[in-house]
């Protein structure tokens, strides 16, 4: 079933609700889809902790969203309370990168879903609406949303706020939801429990069926006056505090010296987004969790495993398994911050900005229940009391692989359980699990010829054959005898490809309207649709991107031609890119571009490296600052490129950090260098910043080598 539902993701464009209840493999199924799609994606989450967990980034920081409340209208809104749509286009003021990149997302996934805001949710529609000029609901990209919303809510501050335009916090309901044709599907399975009477208790609990709660049952679990002894029981509570205090006396009661390990920091790496302790107190004795799946693929621990701590040293910590008598030994991780970017054949790729390495265990007597989400414990104490909100009893309860695991410090009442018709109303009427396939039927071989004849539609050529024509006249230093020449020819053949394009496209629609009323085989259309990519691929190789090519070589390089030969580059690659992209075409999973074709396409320009591009224009005598306002870069990754030529020490470092900068730095690095970023900001004075450290590292480090 799951197949199915990939399927349906994949192969049409609807967007998809995709829920589970706790432990039904939600976050399996993402990390499944990334791996396995064609698609251009990427990941975001509401919260910074979510983010690193889905591999993604924050949707503040990939939308550059304002954190006041939004409300969608154009009347006028105090700004001290929220923005109205005025107040939110100038946010939308992106970077030329991140413009391209959000040009070109097909599939937007977000994560936690249960914590997105509705009117948040709408400032993206507004922001990915304008950036790529398409009037349809988030700008016409597919949306998979992912979470429970029967677990942790949207956090709202000013709730009465909200409600003058929304009906409730929800992301369903955003005004943008309420237009698209939304399909809920829901994961059933659950593979954290099997106790029958455990899971109709927690369902009874997640549905607020209050009725069919057997509370009897539950609170046999209640016992206030419960000591853990010699076994490992995690506390969950409703705040941090509450937690931290619990690990601090647990920990003090352990009359050993503790041992520091201090995260080793990296690049950029927010620290509100840290993904455990920057300085991690531990003890032998001490129990620990496990916040991580072990990526050795061994398998030895899972993210919620307990265990106590039996050996400490700098580089490795020992770990006795609970439940077992198995020592593993336990090294330093690595999590990464992010941002996406497009690299030179518009695919959407990951660049890592930092880094946060730290050992994978906290002290974890005590975890507060938001923390706990996406964890599975054997043995938890619970206090349900009423400082727990609207889910908190379902994770809290839905954590523990068994009901005979859990011992509650105050019982479970009617009070406690929240119902939220506003969910079952949305969820009932969007739910499309017994649809899936005939949706899929009805909708994907209609998506997917459209996917392809808008990659080979060539039309758009024509219009820039015309801009091409316009540049040459006014073009002074250039043969117009020879530039009118290619402009006859070439347009003459563009106009015939589009005229053929328009053919085309009558027919295959005709065929698959055929074929929807069982009239006409796939077969047939496969066959015209992979003779199409064809011929259009060699007649625009040949035509058109040849005659140009040539061209281009002729005039490269020519005196008082320099913006005119940028123009001409640009327009270059855009038909390169169409190329490739016929290149990539598949039909469902049938690629299309015979493979001599896809051989022979071996003429690509040299594309000059961006870091590269920086580093010209500061030989040239620009400044830091007028190479990254000409590249429409931030400082920091125009000095982190120039970084890359201190380590072949091609880089003139007086001209980027001062000369008691360079003395300082030298002194260290030939008396007492330092291992990571960190020490060495720690042994340098304050005013160094990790860029300038980075420059001076790679430059030392290749006169060291230089001179061995």
């Amino acid at each position: 079933m799951n197949n199915h539902f990939f399927d349906l993701i994949e192969y049409t464009n609807r967007s998809i609700f995709l829920t589970g209840k706790a432990g039904t493999g939600k976050t399996t199924f993402l990390n499944d889809f990334v791996k396995r799609t064609k698609k251009k994606h990427i990941v975001v989450a509401p919260t910074g902790i979510a983010a690193i967990n889905a591999g993604g980034v924050t949707i503040h920081s990939m939308f550059g969203l304002p954190l006041r409340t939004f409300l969608p209208t154009t009347d006028r809104i105090d700004t001290s309370l929220a923005n109205n749509i005025a107040d939110l286009m100038p946010h939308f003021k992106y970077r030329k990168d991140k413009l391209k990149l959000l040009r070109e997302v097909e599939v937007l996934i977000i994560d936690e879903v249960s914590m997105l805001r509705a009117d948040v949710l709408d400032m993206m529609d507004f922001s990915l609406r304008f950036i790529r000029r398409n009037s349809q609901r988030f700008g016409g990209v597919q949306m998979l949303f992912i979470g429970d919303l029967y677990q942790l809510p949207p956090v709202v501050r000013d709730e009465h706020i909200l409600k003058m335009f929304y009906n409730s916090p929800f992301f369903f309901d955003s005004h943008a939801i309420k237009e698209i044709p939304l399909l809920t599907i829901e994961l059933t399975k659950v593979y954290r429990q099997s106790d029958e009477s455990f899971l109709d208790i927690l369902n009874a609990i997640r549905d607020g069926d209050v009725g069919s709660i057997d509370f009897e049952h539950l609170n046999e679990r209640y016992d206030p006056a419960f000591e853990t002894g010699t076994e490992s029981y995690v506390y969950l509570c409703s705040h941090n505090r509450m937690a931290d205090e619990i690990n601090q006396e647990k920990l003090k009661e352990i009359k050993v010296d503790p041992s520091t390990f201090e995260a080793k920091l990296f690049g950029e790496f927010k620290e509100n987004q840290f993904p455990n302790e920057q300085f991690l107190e531990l003890k032998i004795g001490a129990q620990v969790m496990f916040i991580r799946n072990d990526i050795s693929g061994e398998k030895r621990y899972f993210n919620g495993k307990l265990g106590e701590i039996s050996a400490l040293d700098e580089n490795e910590i020992k770990v006795v398994l609970d439940g077992s008598e198995r020592e593993i030994t336990v090294k330093r991780e690595v999590w990464e911050q992010k941002k996406y970017f497009l690299d030179t054949d518009k695919n959407i790729k990951e660049e890592v900005l930092g880094s946060f390495e730290q050992f994978p265990i906290k002290l974890a007597w005590a975890v507060t229940i938001h923390k706990s989400q996406g964890l599975t414990f054997d043995k938890v104490i619970i206090d349900a009391g009423k400082s727990f909100t609207a889910g908190q009893v379902y994770v809290a309860l839905s954590r523990c692989r068994t009901l005979e695991g859990i011992v509650l410090k105050s019982k479970i009442t009617p009070e406690v359980i929240f119902k939220d018709n506003r969910i079952l109303q949305f969820q009932g009427s969007t739910l499309a699990n017994d649809n899936v396939e005939s949706i899929l039927n009805q909708e994907k071989y209609d998506y997917s010829i459209k996917k392809v004849l808008r990659t080979v539609d060539s039309r758009w050529i024509l219009n820039e054959v015309e801009e091409w024509n316009k540049l040459s006249i006014v073009t002074k230093s250039i043969d117009t005898v020879k530039t009118n020449q290619l402009y006859i020819q070439l347009k003459h053949e563009v106009t015939q490809l589009g005229k053929i394009f328009e053919k085309l496209e009558k027919v295959i629609s005709q065929k698959v309207n055929n074929f929807i009323d069982q009239k006409e085989e796939w077969s047939e259309i496969e066959a015209k649709t992979k003779g199409a990519v064809n011929f259009f691929f060699t007649e625009i190789r040949d035509k058109v991107f040849s005659p140009l090519k040539d061209f281009y070589a002729e005039i490269k390089g020519a005196k008082g031609l320099k913006q005119y030969n940028e123009e001409f580059r640009n327009w270059l690659e855009d038909v390169e890119e169409y190329l490739n992209s016929l290149k990539e075409a598949h039909l469902l999973e049938t690629k299309l571009l015979d493979e001599k074709n896809d051989k022979e396409i071996s003429m690509k320009i040299a594309k000059v490296p961006s870091q590269v591009l920086t580093f010209q224009l500061f030989e040239q005598g620009k400044t830091i600052a007028e190479v990254a306002f000409e590249r429409g870069l931030v400082k920091e990754t125009v000095i982190g490129h120039l970084a890359k030529f201190a380590e072949q020490g091609l880089l003139d470092i007086a001209r980027v950090i001062t000369t008691d900068k360079i003395k300082a730095f030298e002194d260290v690095f030939y008396k007492t260098p330092h291992e990571t970023l960190t020490e060495w900001k720690n042994a340098l004075p304050s005013n160094f910043e990790f860029n300038e450290i980075r420059i001076l590292i790679n430059h030392y480090n290749f006169k060291k080598e230089k001179n061995k």
